[in-house]
């Protein structure tokens, strides 16, 4: 009600100047929703293929339907139940590590001040933005069974047998989630760093005087006041367990066969499966149905969390 009297009020003189004010604020928005519009909104019309036996000569609209059949590629298929347990029992380790380590180093950064302070975050934040072939090339130079640093340097001056890597499927969850960990740390620390610098200091300062330990301050204040920010980037986190990061999972293990085991997930199969059968309604049906579970997934986290904590909700 208020607003709307305000704009009654308001003056086309004064809401032309409003507007004026606004104009650069919407051109350097520009460019990021140009982005998302040809990223996300431009290839929505191309779901259809996952119902099409599609032929380039006929189209997109002119290829015939098929109905539910190139959905049955996912399931069919004897890797179904090891691609499905891989990308939903990593991403689950990936969101609880992330979420602990993220937030701890979050808090060890805001006690920091300086210089120090800025160093840290540089460093933390790097690893986030190199490539997957950057990061794979760095896993080899460790990891190499020849050449590697850590045959070379470590197990080998302990009096120990080099181990090739690239065939030991048994080490590669620990390798994969430290990578990950590595990798990821800087972006979700950065997030929560930023909330925790806008919590009023008047209430450290106030538990400070009543004689709270630091280990009080962060589980009495920090930990509470972060809990919407954590909620929300967990419920995004949930909504995305169906994904996988393609990089991680392809390029690290150097697309190692003897690997595909604890390796493969459900975009790298498809992946591969583009690779040698060129189907491209395989493809489109495997993104559906990522994202028809993904959406049911943050449906349902965001209803649980409404129910014990409406006010951390995102709807």
């Amino acid at each position: 009600m208020a607003s709307n009297k305000y704009k009654e009020k308001m003056s086309p003189a004064k809401r032309k100047s409003l507007i004026r004010r606004s104009i650069p604020i919407y051109l350097m928005a520009l460019p990021g929703l140009i982005y998302l519009f040809i990223n996300n909104y431009m290839p929505m019309p191309g779901i259809i293929l996952a119902f099409k036996n599609y032929k380039a000569k006929d189209g997109i609209y002119g290829s015939k339907w098929a109905g539910f059949k190139n959905f049955k590629y996912l399931f069919s298929t004897q890797d179904a139940f090891v691609i499905t347990r891989n990308t939903i029992c990593y991403n689950l380790v990936f969101i609880v590590v992330n979420l602990v380590a993220a937030v701890a180093v979050a808090i060890i950064l805001s006690e920091l001040v300086g210089k120090q302070k800025k160093f840290y975050q540089s460093v933390i934040l790097l690893p986030y933005l190199l490539s997957a072939v950057i990061i794979s090339y760095l896993v080899f130079a460790f990891l190499s069974p020849e050449n590697g640093f850590v045959n070379n340097s470590i197990l080998k001056p302990l009096g120990k047998e080099g181990i090739s890597w690239y065939q030991e499927k048994k080490y590669w969850p620990f390798i994969l989630v430290f990578v990950n960990l590595w990798k990821g740390i800087g972006y979700n620390c950065i997030i929560y760093l930023s909330t925790i610098i806008g919590f009023d200091r008047g209430l450290y300062e106030a538990a400070s005087i009543d004689g709270a330990t630091k280990w009080q301050q962060i589980t009495k204040i920090t930990l509470p006041l972060l809990r919407p920010t954590i909620i929300m980037l967990t419920m995004m986190a949930v909504g995305r367990i169906f994904y996988s990061d393609f990089g991680l999972f392809y390029q690290v293990p150097q697309n190692s066969g003897a690997l595909y085991s604890v390796t493969n997930t459900i975009d790298t199969y498809v992946y591969r499966g583009l690779l040698e059968l060129g189907d491209i309604t395989m493809s489109a049906a495997a993104g559906v149905y990522q994202s028809l579970v993904g959406f049911i997934l943050v449906l349902s986290a965001n209803l649980a969390v409404r129910k014990f904590d409406p006010d951390s909700a995102l709807f």
